[in-house]
């Protein structure tokens, strides 16, 4: 028994360093190539040019085309998802029948089982001309309608961990409020939501991380055009998209025109990590304030 004890521990030990490794790993890979690609392009021009054309004669190597891309598609996925996610928990939470609750939630998480190519195309081929017949100024490939299918397929990371936060909510809270005398939905908004404030704030910080992320929905539906703009009925190009454009065509290998993908990349992972802080530090504050 002790022997099984111990391989046992040594494998959860040997998982936990394989995932450390792992991340140590790529981000020592992105820095030394990023940093290559810095010693050709100067930070500042990175950070300031509003162009963003290293496959182009006329190179300029500008990141904020690719974030205004990156940061537009995430807003509109976001402004879509959170709404109606956190509609779904509150109802699944606290007016939904066991029963349909333990039935309907296995089948919304299947949404997060959807590949995103899958979305890319319905995007692309049913959302966009959809928005088209009431936007005629639309064009075929825009922010909108990939930040749409994107805030469709983050809904069950907000709806769900939403829920499970709201779900590990004292009863005794809620027994408290209806004792004072609230209702349903006045137990559910000033009590059982603050609550689980830290829960929900992390599952929504989760479904950013998740949208900033995301690749083939950006790739198909929203083009590869970067450009500054903050206008969701125009073709963009997020940092993503631009990452699977280099990485499948002919750019040399070593190349400056090569090492942007790892300057853009090291961004992404800046924006992630930060993300991921802001949700560790968001619910550390939440915890203690409900302790």
């Amino acid at each position: 028994m002790k022997l099984k004890e111990y391989i046992i521990e040594r494998f959860l030990i040997l998982s936990a360093y394989i995932t450390i490794f792992t991340t140590i790993g790529i981000i020592l890979v992105l820095s030394i190539e990023a940093v290559g690609f810095f010693k050709q392009v100067s930070l500042l021009e990175f950070l300031t040019d509003t162009k963003w054309t290293p496959l182009f004669s006329e190179k300029h190597f500008g990141i904020l085309p690719l974030l205004s891309g990156t940061l537009l598609t995430m807003c509109i996925s976001i402004a879509f998802a959170l709404p109606i996610g956190l509609s779904i928990a509150i109802y699944l939470n606290e007016y939904a029948h066991r029963k349909f609750r333990e039935s309907i939630k296995p089948m919304l998480e299947l949404l997060a089982a959807i590949p995103t190519v899958v979305y890319g195309f319905f995007a692309l081929t049913v959302v966009t001309p959809f928005l088209q017949k009431f936007i005629p100024g639309m064009a075929g490939f825009n922010a909108l309608s990939a930040g749409f299918v994107m805030g469709i397929m983050i809904i069950p990371f907000i709806s769900s961990l939403s829920e499970d936060a709201l779900y590990a909510v004292p009863k005794s809270m809620r027994e408290a409020a209806y004792g004072m005398g609230s209702t349903r939905l006045q137990t559910a908004f000033r009590v059982t939501v603050p609550a689980a404030s830290s829960g929900i704030a992390s599952s929504v910080i989760l479904a950013i991380s998740r949208a900033i992320g995301e690749t083939m929905i950006v790739t198909i539906a929203a083009g590869q055009l970067p450009q500054l703009t903050f206008n969701p009925l125009q073709p963009i190009q997020t940092i993503t998209a631009y990452i699977v454009q280099v990485s499948s065509g002919d750019v040399p290998f070593g190349s400056v025109e090569h090492k942007t993908i790892f300057a853009a990349g090291i961004t992404l992972f800046v924006f992630t990590f930060i993300l991921n802080n802001i949700s560790f530090l968001i619910k550390k504050k939440y915890q203690e304030k409900y302790e």
